[in-house]
Parts: structure tokens; C-alpha cells; sequence
């Protein structure tokens, strides 16, 4: 068995049975969809016309919000239907980032990940999804795609069908026949327009007012026709970023995109996954290694020598911010009281399975450490086990500390659903950030607290080699050669 759909665009008439029987069968809340009608218009009067797509989960036979669910409360059954578990989903809105469809949404009532199942309680007894069982034209076909015989294999056979976005890899069971590439395809029209056709933009979405859109038109976005002069006399186009389709492919007037021509003019509306906890993290992670990895260095490969005060206070330090850092994960999942679910049951392939294990390795090894220090340079435990345990702990230390630190661009590299996020310079960005951001905070110390003057000279000088190596990758890497 592997279930797919096929929304046949020759037929669908956009009356949004499909979406209110899936809320009805499902239970689905308000202001939440798994399926819902993207409505596009093209041409202008009276060569004008409405364009429909049915949008939901693609049940993707590689899904990549499987791949990235830290607890396996989304997984791929045996018969190709993406499910999910809210029973065991923590809450991390991880697979909302991975998904490049936009079709999973936090449950607002069980704060848990949901999406299409496929109706697999009816699948399972034999029945069709509720979506394909409403549809008056018979424009959502259902079925086994392996299964030659079924009339979804058959038509898959016989007609000329694409898929969204198939070259993110992740295979998508649901096809189109007769699909409009302006309504496929997000950056063929305005990246958001003011309103719908019955709903305002949420704040979130809005955009730009018109003045604006015009400023940037005239600054450089390949929007405005007569921006520049050719030699020979004949005016042209300011170039674009390369990439980034600034208002589409159809331009006209003041540099703003035809919105007679190609709108949008209804859609679900999303709403941004993560918020301030997550970039916040990235900081306080970043100092808590970085502070960590700065002074192991420094002693393992005598840049300066080992000062047992220094030790305990910036192992201290490392460790508080390794406790934000957790504090502020758990703080921005919908279900915290589910964290230790990680734990008890990971799902291994996910990096924020493997950041977790890494964070927690790094806190233990740094914690025995900066506890030895502490018991003897308070007279309590002999210096000898803490001299000796200390070229283990810092060793091992660094490397968990290096781990800690780049994780979080494995991570990103799991959502597929951001591009911009999957850098290969990103790995490099956040130890050097690391760097940055722990000698910065050494400085801080011995500004305020007065470290030995060969750790602050260190410092400094790792400071400003390391902001200077990032701002290198930031100009040469990330701005001169495009994410597209």
C-alpha cells in the first residue's frame, strides 16, 4: 500500500467543501486548517480568470518533518500515510520549520502538532477520506498509487500531473493535474497582499504600504523598467539580487508587480512557529560554549596558565548559561512538561534529539569539572584528582562545547521548509559566533572582575580575530554567492 491524491484542477470548482468537511470530521479548531483553497486571479477584465488549488499535507514518501520530530510523534506508516501521535508531541514546532507545504499547524487546544492524516480512522475500515467523499465534482481522487488497478494509478498513468516544490527531495504524493504554476509556486505572485478576498492579512503577514514598495523598487530590486541608461541609449532594468524575485515575474508601473495581472487573493494564513526563546537561545548557547572552549584552549594549549580561580569562575559562567540556554528551550515548547520525552524516547535521527545529548554531555562533563576545581581550590578535596581529571575534561569538554555550539545549523538544515536557513557556511558562522560571543564575555569578566592579564589579553585577541573571520564569512560567503 502507498496512499497518495490527486486534485484534478479541470474539475474543482473552489467551493471549499473539502476544507469544512475536514473540520467537521476531524474536529479540526477555528483559525487552524488541514486542507484549505488557495485562490489565484490572473489577467485583467475581461480576459480574467480564477485559479483553484486544494492544498494540504503531501504525505511525502520522505518526509521531512518525520526525519526531524525529536519524540517520533510524527512518523511515516507502513502504507505511505504521514501520521501523527499528539499523545508523545512536545510541542517544539520543529516540524512545522521542516515541512516545505505549510501543512502542519499547533492543535491552539492541545498545543500539539497536527495535520492531514489521510482520514486514516476511515482508511483503516475501508472508507475514503472524508475530503474525497464531499467533493461534488469528484476533483480529489484518493487511493493506492502502487496498486495499478486503482483509479488514481491510472490516472497517474494516463495524465500529465506536478507536484509543489520537488526539488526540496521530498518526493510529495500529491499531485496535480491541469496545476497552475502561479498558483504552485509562492514567488510567482506578490509575496503577501494587503488583504483577502474575505479576510484581512494578520499583522504577522502584512507587508510593506505602497510607498514603500516603491523605495525599494527605485533602490535596486530589478522592479523599475527605466532605472538606468545602456550605453547605446537603451534603458534598462536594474538588476535583482540573484534568487530573490523581489514581486514576481509580471512587473508594471512604479515598481510594483501588476496586481491586476497575478494576486492572491485568499489563502490560509500562518502564523510564525518560533519566537524571541529560539534566537535568544542561540545567544546564550553561543556564550555558554564559546566561554567554555575559550579558557579549555587557553589552558590545554598554554596560551596562558592555568589559574584555578579564573577556572571556577568561567566554568561557572559557562555552566549558567548552558541552564538558560536549556531554560529557554524548554520555556518555548507548547507541552514543556513532555521535555523528558527526549530523553526516554529520542528519535535519533532528529538534530534536536542529538543537540539535546550534546548539551546534556557538555553540562555533565563541564559540571565534574568546575566541581573538582571548586572542592579544591576551596581546601576541601586535594588538588590531585582535579589535576588530574582536568586534561580529560578539557579535551573532551571542547569537543562537546564545539558540538554545542554548531548543532543548531544541522538543525536548520532539517527545515526544509527555510531555505535561507540551510547554509553550509552556517556550521562555520556559529563556532566563530562562539568564539566571539565567549571572549567577549572573558573581557566582561575581567573588566569587572579582574582576570589574570595573560586571559585577557587572549581574550582580545580572540575577540577581534574571530569577529573579523565571521564578518569574512558573512561578506564573502553569504552575501556574495546566493542562497537560490
Amino acid at each position: 500500500m502507498n496512499y497518495g491524491f490527486i486534485i484534478d484542477n479541470r474539475k474543482c470548482i473552489g467551493c471549499h467543501a473539502c476544507s469544512t468537511a475536514c473540520k467537521s470530521e476531524n474536529e479540526v479548531p477555528l483559525g487552524v486548517y488541514r486542507t484549505w483553497v488557495k485562490y489565484v486571479e490572473t489577467g485583467v477584465y475581461p480576459d480574467a480568470r480564477r485559479h483553484f488549488q486544494v492544498t494540504r499535507c503531501n504525505h511525502c514518501a520522505n518526509p521531512p518533518c518525520v526525519r526531524i520530530c525529536p519524540v517520533t510523534a510524527m512518523y511515516q506508516r507502513a502504507d505511505g500515510i504521514v501520521e501523527f501521535d499528539p499523545s508523545l508531541c512536545i510541542g517544539c514546532k520543529a516540524c512545522l520549520q521542516a515541512c516545505p507545504y505549510d501543512a502542519i499547524y499547533i492543535d491552539p487546544d492541545s498545543g500539539t502538532a497536527a495535520k492531514c492524516h489521510y482520514c486514516s480512522h476511515r482508511t483503516e475500515i475501508g472508507l475514503e477520506p472524508a475530503c474525497v467523499v464531499v467533493c461534488p465534482e469528484h476533483a480529489i481522487i484518493a487511493g493506492d498509487i502502487d496498486d495499478p488497478s486503482t483509479e488514481i494509478s491510472r490516472l497517474l498513468a494516463t495524465q500529465d500531473v506536478t507536484v509543489r516544490k520537488p526539488e526540496q527531495g521530498t518526493a510529495p504524493k500529491l499531485f496535480y493535474i491541469d496545476g497552475n504554476d502561479v498558483a504552485l509556486h509562492p514567488t510567482a505572485t506578490e509575496r503577501t497582499p494587503q488583504s483577502f478576498m474575505w479576510a484581512d492579512v494578520i499583522p504577522l503577514h502584512a507587508v510593506e504600504g505602497p510607498e514603500q514598495r516603491e523605495m525599494e523598487g527605485k533602490e535596486g530590486n530589478g522592479s523599475d523598467p527605466t532605472l538606468r541608461v545602456h550605453s547605446n541609449g537603451t534603458a534598462i532594468r536594474t538588476p535583482g539580487a540573484q534568487g530573490q524575485p523581489w514581486a514576481g515575474p509580471i512587473q508594471i508601473g512604479e515598481g510594483r508587480m501588476a496586481e491586476g495581472m497575478v494576486q492572491t487573493v485568499y489563502n490560509a494564513q500562518h502564523k510564525v512557529p518560533w519566537h524571541w526563546p529560539v534566537p535568544a537561545y542561540l545567544v546564550t548557547k553561543a556564550i555558554g560554549a564559546g566561554v567554555f572552549m575559550v579558557l579549555a584552549l587557553g589552558f590545554g594549549l598554554h596560551l596562558f596558565g592555568f589559574d584555578r580561580e579564573t577556572a571556577v569562575i568561567g566554568l561557572l559562567v559557562s555552566l549558567a548559561f548552558v541552564a538558560i540556554t536549556t531554560g529557554l528551550l524548554v520555556y518555548d515548547l507548547e507541552r514543556p512538561e513532555r521535555f523528558f520525552s527526549i530523553l526516554l524516547r529520542p528519535q535519533w535521527k532528529s538534530w534536536l534529539t542529538r543537540g539535546a545529548f550534546i548539551l546534556i554531555g557538555f553540562a555533565v562533563v563541564a559540571g565534574v569539572w568546575w566541581l573538582l576545581e571548586t572542592l579544591a581550590y576551596f581546601g576541601v578535596l586535594g588538588s590531585g584528582l582535579a589535576d588530574a581529571a582536568r586534561p580529560i575534561a578539557l579535551w573532551t569538554g571542547v569537543v562537546l562545547a564545539g558540538g554545542a555550539a554548531i548543532y543548531t545549523a544541522f538543525l536548520f538544515g532539517q527545515a526544509e521548509g527555510r531555505d535561507l536557513w540551510q547554509s553550509s557556511l552556517l556550521p562555520f558562522h556559529l563556532i566563530v559566533q562562539a568564539l566571539v560571543a565567549g571572549s567577549g564575555v572573558l573581557l566582561l569578566m575581567d573588566a569587572f572582575w579582574g582576570l589574570p592579564e595573560s586571559v585577557g589579553a587572549v581574550s582580545l585577541i580572540v575577540f577581534i580575530a574571530a569577529l573579523l573571520v565571521d564578518l569574512f564569512i558573512t561578506l564573502v560567503g553569504e552575501f556574495g554567492m546566493p542562497h537560490a
